[in-house]
């Protein structure tokens, strides 16, 4: 007897049944008409990026034991919860917001990455559970790490490591690069 489980869980910054989202593509970079959210005048910030990995997994079993597996990790930016203050925005500072989506496709690679060296096994729900918590925390820790380190995209050049660092890490990863 085969048996399926299927399982979908989200990382989203906010739900919504109909939330707009862009799935991230090498072929297509941010602009500003992306970043659909009303600015928060209550802080200084003059840009902010919503991003996040989806991912759904279905589980194979036969005779009550695990005998496969399927995954979807997807990266995505939501227009609708990105926001910018229009007047106070550049070009460098878009590069810095793309980054930070750019920074999402990494963890989402990352996850493919260590999903693919999985063999099914009696405890795989958990074990996918538990790796997608990881690739969440990291992913965050991240994020803030690299705003603290390009101090939100004033320190030009650790901005630029930054974005050299991130280059390369997606070229290193490309084998598990998002499709579409």
């Amino acid at each position: 007897m085969l048996k399926y489980i299927v399982i979908f869980a989200g990382c989203m910054l906010l739900q919504s049944d109909a939330m707009e989202e862009l799935s991230w593509s090498e072929h297509y970079k941010l602009t500003w008409n992306d970043f659909k959210g009303q600015p928060n005048p209550d802080t200084d910030a003059v840009a902010v990026t919503a991003s996040g990995i989806t991912f759904s997994y279905s589980i194979k079993q036969s005779n009550k034991k695990v005998v496969g597996f399927k995954t979807l990790v997807k990266a995505f930016f939501y227009p609708e919860h990105s926001w910018c203050k229009a007047e106070q925005v550049d070009a460098h500072v878009l590069g810095h917001e793309q980054l930070h989506f750019d920074i999402t496709e990494l963890h989402a690679r990352l996850f493919r990455q260590r999903i693919a060296k999985i063999k099914p096994h009696d405890d795989l729900a958990q074990t996918l559970q538990e790796l997608h918590k990881t690739i969440e925390d990291d992913l965050a820790n991240m994020q803030h790490t690299y705003d603290a380190e390009s101090n939100f995209s004033i320190d030009v050049v650790g901005q630029q490591k930054w974005k050299d660092s991130i280059a390369i890490r997606l070229k290193a990863t490309e084998k598990f690069k998002s499709k579409g």
